[in-house]
């Protein structure tokens, strides 16, 4: 159904001519339904067409989104799951530590990855690897930063197990870099939520806003990095968006193109995420998550929510380092098949992953004091 079309059929009624509209129960969410979702009042400027293959559109401090496309259509993700990464890291990883890179490190990091120059036997402090993270979604930090938390495994079922609890149902963890593995998927809606989540986090809305940086290189040099996130940067004939504050792009020729971007105007923040435009090549992505902006500004006031990335499921309370946290997020499903064996080695990485945080905390002590 085209977009006007779909506009037309959510159309509330608007009730008596010339009298006050009777207060109305929340709508259920049509977000589980397939194509073009929105509920516009009078007035409501009409939702852009976009190729994408699934796309949603919410306020970042509500939750409410207010149109979307196949929000739940499960996709690979690209390197968008570094957010779910961070998510899932950088409460346990001081950025201060330092730590130098062994072979082991970067193992397994797979071909044609992006890589942001992380090199063995250098030492790096975390904060560095978090860049070339965010900025040049470098692979070989993601792999660094993974063996420093419980190893590989261990930090892919620590993010499934973060998922649940943000209540992101769609996402089936492979890789914890978002490289192309079987059965890895997240969604439009998934994506959304760690977006919004990860603006929350202070670490995460630094790191992601962040233009350029200095990386370190071989022999006590250091080189720039730019923000691959053209969006945000403007390089290659992209005009930056105004108002954005990051988050995260991503590209594997499987995924195609992925985006989440979040802007902020007028005292309110949209999160935006773009899941593979089927036209108009590279830049596709970023023109038609500007489109969605626009059109999420304009409609203020003027639509009623679809859904809501704040009803999926509750965060874990928080202990003891990461244990109760563990084992509260790694209870089975019902309907996601295999969960309950990655929920048990969650409990278990869970486990490693506090003592690691306990042990990397002093690290970071003794190298304040040399």
């Amino acid at each position: 159904m085209p977009a006007a079309a779909a506009a037309r059929a959510e159309m509330p009624d608007p009730g008596p001519p010339g009298g006050p509209r009777a207060a109305a129960a929340p709508q259920p969410s049509t977000l589980y339904r397939s194509g073009t979702q929105v509920r516009p009042r009078t007035g409501a400027p009409e939702v852009p067409e976009v190729s994408a293959l699934s796309w949603v559109v919410a306020e970042a401090g509500s939750g409410d989104v207010l149109a979307a496309h196949d929000a739940h259509r499960k996709l690979p993700p690209a390197s968008t799951l570094k957010t779910l990464f961070a998510l899932t890291v950088l409460p346990v990883l001081p950025g201060g530590i330092r730590h130098e890179v062994s072979a082991d490190d970067l193992n397994g990091i797979g071909p044609g990855s992006s890589l942001v120059g992380v090199v063995e036997g250098r030492t790096y402090r975390v904060s560095d690897l978090w860049n070339g993270v965010f900025l040049n979604s470098g692979n070989d930090a993601v792999h660094v930063l993974a063996s420093l938390t419980g190893g590989w495994s261990a930090t892919a079922a620590r993010m499934q197990a973060e998922a649940r609890a943000l209540g992101a149902r769609d996402t089936h963890v492979r890789s914890p870099d978002g490289y192309d593995a079987p059965g890895q998927v997240s969604s439009a809606y998934d994506l959304a939520v760690f977006g919004r989540a990860g603006l929350r986090n202070p670490d995460f809305a630094r790191y992601c806003a962040k233009i350029d940086a200095m990386f370190p290189g071989r022999n006590g040099a250091s080189y720039g990095i730019v923000n691959t996130n053209r969006l945000l940067t403007g390089e290659d004939g992209v005009e930056p968006y105004p108002g954005l504050i990051g988050i995260k792009n991503g590209y594997t020729s499987n995924a195609g193109n992925t985006l989440i971007a979040a802007a902020r105007r007028d005292g309110r923040t949209l999160v935006v995420t773009v899941m593979n435009p089927q036209r108009g090549g590279g830049h596709a992505v970023y023109e038609e998550a500007r489109s969605l902006l626009d059109w999420g500004f304009e409609a203020a006031g003027h639509v009623d929510p679809v859904g809501s990335l704040a009803t999926g499921g509750v965060r874990p309370r928080q202990g003891p380092p990461a244990v109760p946290a563990a084992v509260t997020a790694a209870r089975p499903s019902q309907d996601d098949s295999g969960w309950p064996e990655t929920g048990a080695v969650m409990g278990v990485a869970g486990l490693g992953a506090g003592v690691m945080a306990l042990a990397l905390r002093l690290k970071l002590v003794r190298d304040e004091r040399n």
